[in-house]
């Protein structure tokens, strides 16, 4: 079974994001960046899949610029066989994206795609479900839970007030979420055989796919500075605070 996994490029998670001073944007000069942290439960999850015998072959795919092959040798280097780039420098939406993967599956006919429920910059938790629509696939998003029986996949979602069982007929499209498993790291050595692993580069005007996108963004602010809290002496000045200058009771 061939299993296709999303990564994606992204500031670390330990860094403090800063916005440029003209606010077109967030400022990525000398930032840090790493792979989505749901993406590597992804490719773990992938990786775990072949390890028990279930994946013939795993396919690593990100779109985005050029550096974002520094995230696909890392996920080569935990363990996935081939990596494929789609080039792009534009700033893409989540229906462009499940767009350039469509055209990826197309071409690949994975069983089984992975991606991360969601990506921790712009947060939409929309590209895997646009995939599913735009394929026909099965899908189970938030998976906290994944077994393969078979031409089957049965995920357990995490959901509003508890847990979900869904069984899906391959092909399928999963989406991870956090409590799925824990990420390895990458050995050193398996590090040094990334670098020897087949890396495709491919352009959207290849994929014969259409990028642009009807939104634009207008401005990007930082959250305002939270003011300084304040002691109260007794209940009774709470209360009052709370009905007559803050109003909420």
């Amino acid at each position: 079974m061939k299993v296709l996994v999303t990564v994606k490029r992204v500031v670390d998670y330990n860094v403090k994001v800063r916005v440029k001073a003209d606010n077109s944007g967030v400022d990525l000069a000398n930032v840090k960046m790493a792979m989505n942290p749901f993406c590597e439960i992804a490719v773990e999850e992938a990786v775990r899949l072949k390890e028990k015998g279930i994946a013939s072959e795993i396919v690593v795919v990100s779109i985005g610029p050029g550096v974002a092959q520094e995230q696909l040798r890392t996920a080569l280097a935990l363990g996935a066989d081939r990596a494929v780039l789609v080039e792009s420098n534009e700033e893409l939406g989540s229906l462009a994206v499940a767009k350039l993967l469509k055209a990826v599956v197309d071409q690949e006919q994975p069983q089984l795609v992975i991606l991360g429920k969601q990506a921790i910059d712009s947060d939409n938790n929309q590209t895997g479900q646009m995939l599913a629509a735009l394929t026909g696939f099965a899908q189970g998003t938030f998976a906290s839970k994944v077994e393969v029986n078979g031409d089957k996949v049965n995920v357990t979602r995490e959901i509003d007030g508890g847990l979900q069982t869904v069984a899906l007929k391959l092909p399928a499209i999963v989406t991870t979420d956090l409590r799925l498993n824990e990420p390895r790291y990458a050995s050193l050595p398996n590090i040094m055989k990334a670098k020897k692993k087949p890396l495709d580069v491919l352009t959207p005007d290849a994929l014969g796919v259409s990028t642009a996108s009807t939104v634009k963004t207008l401005k990007v602010e930082a959250p305002a500075a939270r003011s300084a809290g304040i002691k109260v002496g007794s209940v009774a000045e709470l209360v009052e605070k709370l009905k007559n200058e803050a109003k909420v009771i």
